[in-house]
């Protein structure tokens, strides 16, 4: 058996996903899917409907199609099984079934039908299974995760050190400007209290002559 792609398509034809699992141009997968509606009402059988090239395994969906496109020389009941596990996957994954449903949720449906198909052959898997491996984490990807988030914080750790030196030594050199300017000022103030001290001594000696003159000047009133 040989899928070459699964595909949603609405009942007017247009297609919201198909995902395509042999190597062929997007011309031949685009006009396969554009001859699917045409084929539809031809077929006497309402699960496949056969070309000269292709088969056509479908189902009807709500207002969609699941679609199987495989080669002629396929198992059909192999189709059939798979088109049976993907029509339980798709309601799983998708909130609506609708085009805008199909539409939100189309990366989940792809991932999802190739744990179902690979490189064309169907996977012996279950509903639970996929959505168990779809879902599934890594151990080393976690532990990357943590390795990388661990050296985020630290950068911001550093970040936040290299931060607070800086604006430590923006004030320790803002205290040592203040402290210049204090230790100027007080020696203009030492120099001035010298130079008051100095005349005060003059004046001590000034007042020292006065003080003569003045006696002087008593004992000439006591005389006659």
């Amino acid at each position: 058996m040989v899928v070459l792609a699964a595909s949603v398509l609405s009942k007017s034809g247009k297609v919201l996903v198909s995902r395509q699992f042999v190597d062929m141009t997007r011309i031949r997968i685009e006009g396969l899917l554009a001859a699917f509606p045409k084929l539809v009402g031809t077929g006497k059988q309402h699960t496949y409907v056969e070309t000269e090239n292709v088969r056509y395994v479908y189902q009807p969906i709500e207002a969609l199609y699941l679609l199987l496109v495989t080669n002629k020389q396929s198992n059909i009941l192999e189709d059939l099984e798979t088109l049976r596990l993907l029509s339980k996957l798709v309601p799983e994954y998708c909130y609506s079934l609708d085009e805008d449903g199909i539409c939100k949720t189309a990366f989940e449906l792809i991932f999802a039908f190739d744990e179902v198909i690979c490189l064309g052959h169907k996977e012996n898997v279950t509903v639970a299974q996929v959505k168990q491996y779809c879902e599934m984490e890594s151990h080393e990807e976690k532990l990357h995760k943590l390795v990388l988030q661990s050296k985020i914080n630290e950068t911001k750790d550093v970040m936040k050190r290299k931060a607070s030196e800086i604006d430590k030594s923006k004030i320790d050199k803002n205290r040592g400007d203040k402290g210049g300017f204090m230790s100027m000022g007080s020696g203009r103030i030492e120099t001035s209290f010298n130079d008051m001290s100095i005349s005060s001594s003059g004046s001590g000696f000034g007042s020292g002559s006065g003080l003569g003159v003045t006696t002087d000047v008593d004992s000439f009133s006591t005389k006659p």
